[in-house]
């Protein structure tokens, strides 16, 4: 729940950022990169459970379930990465755009 509460609030903070008009900023890459680590620490968690009710189940429908809700969150933080990665490169085209005009 913690990881998920990082990740809403990191989410109010850089839809603020867009009403500011200050997104392509440094401050987001913060907000951006603390989703990131949440995701990533609630993969953790995710697959310490999934290995642990996968060892201990004596039916497979739970460790089904985790099984898709890892790989789910593992397609979302790989996701994130890719966005991070255009956020960085967006950044860096705007602070050029900026030095030009």
């Amino acid at each position: 729940m913690l990881c998920v509460q990082v990740v809403i609030v990191s989410t109010w903070k850089l839809l603020t950022l867009v009403k500011n008009d200050r997104i392509f900023s440094a401050a987001s890459l913060a907000w951006v990169d603390a989703i990131v680590w949440a995701i990533a620490a609630a993969w953790v968690v995710l697959v310490g459970v999934f290995l642990y009710v996968g060892f201990n189940a004596d039916d497979p429908g739970l460790p089904l379930l985790l099984f898709l809700m890892t790989i789910g969150v593992t397609v979302l933080g790989l996701l994130m990465v890719v966005m991070r990665a255009l956020l960085r490169q967006a950044t860096a085209l705007r602070t050029d755009m900026e030095a030009v005009i």
